[in-house]
């Protein structure tokens, strides 16, 4: 990361569901996003195979190679994720197993958001449990929480209400100043 650049932020959506709050709001944030952030959306998360640790070596296949890439490839993530069943959905944490031996995820920055217009706090805690396990650089000052109705959320139904493009807004503001104070460190360490 370098201060005065853009910042490539990997958005990941913890649902599969076809109309899913979660990945609304991600599309919507792409949308919003200032000039300094280019904001991409992995869609791969059902393409993934089961987590087995005998699969975790070279050649890994390749979607979970794909995967990889993707976060190395990114200065920071945003993770939109519900919750189900008062915990992290099935298909999202086997992705972040994925990404337990990678290179690549140790010290990522990651911002949590959240759509769940109900609160999804038992699946948020555990996955910031999850995450710093990890050795993620959760950015706490750049957590959203903005309430959708859940299923049946879309990217057009999130960006005609003036409240909630003002929470995303300020998310996104949030992130890019978390951004630059890491960049700044960085290059105070240089």
């Amino acid at each position: 990361m370098t201060a005065g650049a853009r910042f490539r932020v990997l958005c990941l959506s913890g649902s599969l569901r076809g109309v899913s709050g979660n990945t609304a709001l991600l599309h919507a944030a792409r949308s919003l996003a200032p000039e300094a952030l280019e904001l991409l959306l992995y869609d791969g998360m059902g393409a993934l195979p089961l987590f087995n640790p005998d699969h975790d070596v070279e050649p890994l296949p390749s979607t979970v190679a794909a995967l990889r890439h993707a976060v190395g490839a990114c200065d920071a993530l945003i993770v939109a994720c519900p919750e189900y069943a008062h915990g992290i959905p099935g298909p999202f944490k086997n992705l972040l197993d994925w990404l337990v031996g990678s290179l690549e995820f140790p010290g990522k920055p990651v911002a949590q958001w959240n759509a769940s217009g109900r609160g999804s706090h038992h699946a948020q805690a555990a996955l910031r449990e999850v995450l710093q396990t990890m050795s993620a650089q959760v950015l706490d000052g750049a957590a959203a929480e903005v309430p959708l109705p859940g299923a049946g959320s879309t990217v057009e139904s999130l960006l005609e209400q003036p409240e909630q493009v003002a929470r995303v807004g300020d998310a996104l503001s949030r992130l890019l100043q978390a951004l630059h104070e890491l960049a700044a460190l960085e290059a105070g360490r240089a």
